[in-house]
């Protein structure tokens, strides 16, 4: 360096203190330059000509705080250092004392402000803040840096904290995990035993207890804020079990080990004491949720002794000594004068997967798609929607009404949760459990142990579904014609439920069809049209479906008659629904049966050329198909359109749906305006047209024997409903006559003696 050459501040050796030590390293970001912490001067030479920022990693604020009162003068950072002439510097001389002084308090609040705005100032912005405090550029920008330095160290410092605490938390856990491991017992003997001692099943189940703890755990917090407490404050929480793993959950009993006394979650005396209150306790829903979703995946999985095939090769039968042995209590004892009946179906549906969770978890969907058997339905209470957008984990409390569509087979209702899931394999699941327990009612006709459906994605669009339905039911109201059918299963069971999906399914594909070939007279090729038409028909068939059963949302009044060909009759109201036309609207069925099989029934009804052997509205003229849309695989899946000849309402046309399945066929029709039907063939909005729906609901009398012959069950006859609605008035105030009734009555009992001669000719000839 040439000698008298002055070395500005900016590049100056380590300040010294007034004990010729080096000064320790500032955490103040009021200082104008920061150096390193030395604690000794053996680095102050080598430090000499170069300048760091400082490092405040180990300055505690206390020691800033005091620092910062040291009594060094209140020198300008910028002219705090003296000059070294080359020439005077003796190597071995210790240099000079120097001084090395703080900012100002305002200039200090000035950058302090300024950081808040702008952490990161450009050299623009540091030069006019130098200018303004009085500052040299580089000394703004050293106290930038040190100020990041702070914050960072601070932010560090706190997150360190918090993991600190999360790995105290995970010790915690581990150490718990291993005392339970080294607790572990035999499940034969009840004695100690090692993990590696440990069967592989065993392993496994143990290992899933502990997953199903986890997913109760986790549903518990979706209840807690709902009930405002945590879970363990319940009665359905297990007590304690002294030295017993924490992980011995039982799989497939509900939660319950052996010799313990008490009852499966959710079940028997703990239900039963909450029985009478009008606030559902959640977290009991929800164990008694996921319990059932585990019996559900075991019970549709197993084979035999716990399902054992049926007399007619067809079916499968449960045997409750196995079922009881393999679930010990399930939702507890079947009570007194009920009736069990489980069925499992099986089938592949052209849904996706995704799809067919939706239509199980909406309401809305669910009752329309299974109109045939769910008469009613309602969400009573959504505890979860489930996670990650779809319906994995959701949880609702639901009522329903399952029908057979006769007014000789009273309904079943039922009151249960429903819970969906999807499984570590891709599998969803969706089950239900009765919770009538929670409920006050003084007389209990049906209660569902666990049942639902397993729902496994398919290539191409389509799912493999298991169905499983288990209920307990009061039968002694069912009529006779229809016992050996309901006793059999397929009037409420699993099989029903699979062909009804499977249909459905097919209709919706074939709404949404497009490459539809134009070669045959009368068919429908227009998309909008198609949409507009089956949507209509679908409502209609909705419409029928719901006003044909025994169900508690009307009453029926039975007229004169004999036996099973009662007609019975009710009336209602209709005003201000679009859909149905204004007035008073008489509804009459009856069932009988017939010694025919169902499909040459439905064959008979559902063709054009025959109806006017029995619509004796239509004065025994040609029925002619305007229009045809195919919606299965199975012909007589079809919706129709109809015109007949010699009707006196050259206006009016039919439209007419015809669906059948293995266990049951339905033709339904309603007279519909042709103004109105050339606005839905033209993509229209089908809700504005107005129908009254009549038609038949034709079921096998029982279960179909290898073999053929006479008797009542399984004789190959059909049990066939006819069910009438005719507008009587155009009035809704007005007052229905008798004279109406007996008109209807006649119509219903002229159609069915017309029915019975034809199809009893046709099936001697």
């Amino acid at each position: 360096m040439p000698a008298g050459m002055m070395i500005p501040a900016r590049h100056v050796p380590p300040m010294m203190g007034r004990d010729g030590k080096a000064g320790a390293g500032f955490g103040s970001s009021g200082l104008t330059l920061g150096q390193p912490n030395m604690l000794d001067g053996q680095h102050q030479h080598h430090q000499q000509h170069h300048l760091l920022p400082l490092d405040m990693t180990h300055t505690p604020e206390s020691e800033m705080v005091k620092l910062r009162d040291d009594d060094f003068e209140s020198k300008s950072g910028s002219d705090n250092l003296e000059g070294i002439s080359g020439d005077d510097q003796d190597p071995n001389q210790r240099p000079k004392k120097k001084r090395y002084h703080r900012h100002t308090q305002h200039q200090i609040q000035e950058m302090e402000a300024f950081f808040k705005e702008c952490p990161h100032p450009d050299d623009k912005q540091r030069k006019e803040l130098s200018r303004e405090l009085g500052l040299e550029p580089l000394q703004v920008k050293f106290w930038f840096q040190n100020k990041r330095t702070q914050m960072k160290t601070q932010h560090e410092r706190h997150e360190n904290t918090q993991l600190r605490a999360e790995n105290e938390k995970l010790r915690a856990e581990n150490i718990r995990y291993k005392e339970a491991l080294s607790n572990a017992s035999c499940p034969n003997c009840g004695g100690p035993t090692a993990l590696g001692e440990m069967s592989f099943d065993e392993h496994h189940l143990r290992i899933e207890n502990a997953r199903l703890r986890e997913e109760i755990d986790r549903i518990s917090g979706i209840a807690a804020k709902y009930v405002g407490k945590p879970m363990v404050s319940y009665p359905l929480a297990l007590p304690p079990i002294p030295s017993r793993s924490p992980l011995d959950l039982a799989v497939g009993n509900f939660g319950v080990q052996p010799g313990m006394g008490g009852e499966m979650y959710g079940a028997g005396d703990l239900l039963r004491s909450v029985s009478g209150q009008s606030e559902i306790e959640k977290p009991m829903v929800i164990e008694l949720a996921v319990a059932a979703m585990e019996e559900l995946i075991r019970i549709a999985q197993l084979g035999e002794p716990l399902w054992l095939p049926g007399l007619d090769g067809s079916m499968e039968i449960l045997s409750e000594e196995e079922y009881v042995r393999t679930f010990p209590r399930g939702i507890g004892p079947k009570p007194f004068g009920l009736k069990s009946e489980a069925s499992r179906e099986s089938a592949v549906v052209i849904m996706n997967h995704i799809n067919l969770v939706e239509i199980l978890m909406d309401v809305n969907q669910w009752a329309n798609v299974f109109s045939s058997i769910v008469s009613r339905a309602l969400t009573v209470e959504v505890l979860s929607t489930g996670v990650a957008g779809n319906y994995n984990g959701a949880l609702q409390v639901m009522s329903a009404e399952f029908q057979v569509p006769s007014p000789l087979v009273p309904t079943r209702e039922s009151y249960f949760v429903r819970y969906c899931k999807q499984h570590s394999d891709g599998t969803w699941a969706v089950v239900d459990v009765s919770l009538d327990s929670l409920r006050p009612s003084p007389v209990l006709r049906c209660r569902r142990r666990p049942s639902g459906c397993l729902i496994q994605e398919m290539p191409n669009g389509y799912s493999k579904v298991i169905w499983v339905e288990h209920v307990e039911f009061d039968d002694r109201a069912v009529h006779s014609i229809y016992r050996p059918l309901v006793n059999s299963g397929l009037a409420f069971g699993a099989k029903r439920w699979v062909a009804t999906l499977d249909r459905q399914c097919e209709r919706l594909a074939s709404v949404m069809a497009s490459n539809i070939p134009a070669g045959d007279v009368g068919v429908i090729t227009n998309q909008d049209g198609r949409k507009s038409m089956l949507k209509l028909a679908e409502r209609m068939v909705i419409s029928f479906c719901a006003g044909v059963s025994a169900s508690t949302a009307h009453t029926w009044t039975t007229l004169s008659g004999s036996g099973a060909e009662d007609v019975r009759v009710m009336t209602r109201k209709s005003i201000d629904d679009p859909g149905r036309p204004p007035g008073i609207v008489l509804s009459a069925a009856t069932s009988f049966w017939l010694p025919v099989p169902p499909k040459r029934v439905f064959e008979f009804l559902r063709d054009e050329n025959s109806r006017n052997e029995w619509d004796i509205l239509s004065n025994g003229g040609v029925v002619q198909e305007m229009a045809h849309i195919a919606n299965g695989r199975d012909p007589g899946n079809s919706v129709s359109l109809l015109r007949s000849a010699n009707s006196n309402q050259s206006n009016m046309l039919i439209l007419q749906e015809s669906c059948t399945d293995s266990t049951g066929s339905f033709v339904i029709y309603a007279p519909v305006d042709i103004v109105a039907m050339n606005v839905v063939l033209n993509g229209g909005d089908p809700d504005y047209v107005a129908l009254l729906p009549s038609g038949f609901a034709i079921l096998p009398d029982g279960p179909m024997m290898h073999g053929g012959g006479s008797g009542e069950v399984g004789s190959g006859g059909s049990l066939l409903t006819v069910a009438f609605q005719i507008l009587v008035d155009s009035v809704p105030t007005a007052k229905l006559s008798l004279g109406s009734v007996a008109t209807v009555n006649s119509l219903i009992a002229c159609t069915v003696e017309r029915i019975k001669a034809a199809v009893t000719c046709d099936n001697n000839a």
